[in-house]
């Protein structure tokens, strides 16, 4: 096979990012050339770029990643009590979301912290309930269950416990989360649906740059703590014109993202709601998703709707 020029860098084939087995085999019996792709380099969807507001005024190309750096960025400037702390974050964090923060704000103000979730999560509840504002980073998403003690029986509680006396309402927590088909088992974790159902936190995962700037920057200032899972895949496949302004996208409102359609002599409109990943790949089907039930011969267009926020089972 290797004299046909077959270069194997990966045994995970996907016929989405490469040919199927019964084409790899064809083009290798007409002699051709074929390169399997690495895993790595495969995405199951393709982000559709969303246009920014008509009113946003100077936009700036951003990929998820710096969109969410950008509204720490801003978060920095406009409040003086500020502070991001986390493991490694004063070098940038290991995806880079922190990047240069330390440098342009001191170290006081970004630094970093011992590898103990458990104690992040509680200098940060302390931080806010001292009346200052913390954005605090899990590295992984994977390693915020050490934490969760903290943050379900304190942070969540502390406003009910006390009376309304103190609360823990300066509290955002930063978590980058899911597979990127390469985290392996500690890496790849989605545990949002951990913290859904308890009451007192909220929890936020944006779809894309513009989404995850705004809604980040509405955490900060939210008058509750929040957690804000940043999907890893988005990092740097998802790419908008972002606004470079300050703004924010209020938490609890859904958005709807397309609308249902009537074609042909049957109309039935339905809704489909998820989490922002599955939901950017049904978006990346096409401004109007078509789906087809054999059985029945109807065609259904569907109003793909993105939750804001997710808590205490219900999709906002």
């Amino acid at each position: 096979m290797a004299s046909k020029g077959l270069r194997v860098l990966s045994t995970g084939l996907q016929p989405k990012c490469s040919l199927s087995y019964r084409g790899l085999f064809q083009q290798l019996a007409k002699g051709g050339t074929v390169t399997i792709v690495s895993k790595r380099s495969c995405s199951y969807f393709t982000y559709v770029p969303e246009e920014p507001p008509e009113t946003a005024g100077e936009v700036r190309q951003m990929n998820l990643c710096q969109a969410v750096n950008n509204a720490m960025e801003i978060a920095l400037q406009t409040d003086p009590t500020a502070v991001i702390f986390g493991e490694d974050v004063a070098f940038g964090g290991v995806f880079g979301a922190t990047r240069d923060l330390a440098t342009k704000f001191g170290k006081d103000r970004v630094f970093n912290t011992p590898i103990c979730e458990h104690g992040i999560a509680g200098a940060g509840i302390g931080v806010a309930i001292a009346g200052s504002t913390a954005v605090i980073e899990m590295q992984f998403a994977d390693y915020i269950m050490p934490a969760f003690d903290q943050i379900i029986n304190e942070a969540s509680r502390m406003r009910y416990r006390s009376g309304n006396t103190f609360t823990s309402a300066g509290l955002t927590i930063r978590a980058p989360s899911g597979g990127i088909n390469h985290g392996a088992i500690y890496h790849s974790s989605s545990p949002e649906t951990f913290f859904t159902h308890m009451p007192g936190i909220k929890m936020v995962i944006p779809r894309g740059p513009i989404q995850a700037k705004g809604l980040l920057l509405s955490c900060i200032r939210e008058n509750d703590p929040c957690i804000f899972f940043e999907p890893k895949i988005l990092y740097r496949s998802a790419v908008d014109m972002v606004p470079t302004e300050d703004y924010m996208i209020p938490l609890g409102k859904a958005e709807k993202i397309q609308d249902g359609l009537y074609t042909g002599s049957t109309y039935i409109d339905t809704t489909m709601a998820g989490l922002p990943v599955s939901l950017t790949k049904a978006h990346s089907l096409g401004p109007r998703t078509l789906y087809r039930t054999y059985k029945y011969g109807i065609y259904i267009y569907i109003d793909v709707v993105i939750p804001q926020r997710i808590t205490n089972n219900k999709a906002y």
